[in-house]
């Protein structure tokens, strides 16, 4: 049973993060949320320190605040003449830095070192159950990012046009009377919430790969947004599912392998493409020649 849980809880990562990763690879912001995996260590401390206690609950609720402002830092940054990538390193490695100085003055004497707080293990998440009156309802993963899963359709489906818009045209968009700043944080906000929700059960790296290689592998097979967003959630639970079952004849890192089954088939589309490949554009290029 617990393996059907790791593949289910890997399928609802990977269609969380593909969801809004699509957007990211679009605005050419797909670090952003590598970015708010790290800056948001002392929203973690800090919450910590308030509440007195290690529940994952409290943990993220502070986790997601740092996020949204570590957002908000970026985005003034640029308005403010600072390049985005340059904008993003400066805020979370300043972040980073300062919750690893929290870690390292306040919580010495407790279980809250930089590992516990970042980098989960996606095959101890079905033994982190959700209990409610001595009942069993399965892994609190599964609730949890299954929940922001759901969030993310409902606020993409009901404001599809306007994220569409926004992404390809601000300009376009703004002229039209659309809300270009409100829509941008609440899509920010968002990759803020599947970000903290999914890297205490399944670890940073696995968060951010399926972030970006999914949607990175939709954005080369079609040039339609819906079609896009499709492809890419496909991409992510195959190698989601793939990656599991590689890591377990291998017994090597779950996370690792399903980022690299999403890395393979990657360079699978990258190469053999039919809108975007290389072979496709050498062939084009003779047919021009010829």
């Amino acid at each position: 049973m617990n393996h059907i849980w790791i593949m289910l809880i890997g399928a609802l990562v990977a269609s969380s993060c593909s969801l809004v990763g699509c957007f990211l690879v679009l605005r050419k912001m797909s670090m952003i949320g590598d970015a708010i995996s790290h800056a948001i260590l002392p929203g973690i401390v800090i919450a910590f320190l308030l509440s007195g206690t290690r529940d994952s609950f409290v943990m993220m609720i502070g986790a997601a605040v740092i996020g949204i402002i570590t957002v908000f830092l970026i985005q003034m940054f640029q308005n403010n003449g600072v390049q985005s990538d340059a904008s993003i390193g400066v805020v979370f490695t300043a972040l980073f830095a300062g919750g690893v100085v929290l870690v390292s003055l306040f919580t010495r004497q407790v279980d809250l070192d930089l590992d516990c707080v970042l980098y989960g293990e996606i095959a101890y998440a079905p033994w982190d159950t959700f209990i409610i009156n001595g009942l069993e309802l399965g892994p609190k993963a599964v609730w949890i990012v299954g929940s922001i899963f759901l969030l993310n359709i409902l606020v993409i489906g009901l404001f599809y046009k306007q994220f569409k818009l926004c992404s390809f045209d601000p300009a376009m968009a703004a002229a039209l009377g659309i809300p270009v700043v409100f829509f941008h944080y609440l899509l920010m906000s968002l990759v803020s919430l599947t970000t903290v929700s999914s890297f205490e059960s399944v670890g940073a790296i696995l968060v951010v790969g399926m972030i970006i290689v999914p949607a990175a592998t939709a954005y080369l097979l079609t040039d339609r947004l819906f079609n896009m967003i499709i492809y890419s959630m496909i991409a992510g639970i195959v190698s989601a599912i793939l990656g599991y079952y590689f890591a377990y004849l291998m017994d090597a890192s779950i996370a690792g392998c399903m980022i690299m089954v999403a890395g393979f088939l990657f360079l699978i589309t990258l190469i053999a493409s039919p809108k975007h490949g290389v072979l496709f554009k050498k062939w084009r290029r003779k047919k021009l020649v010829i």
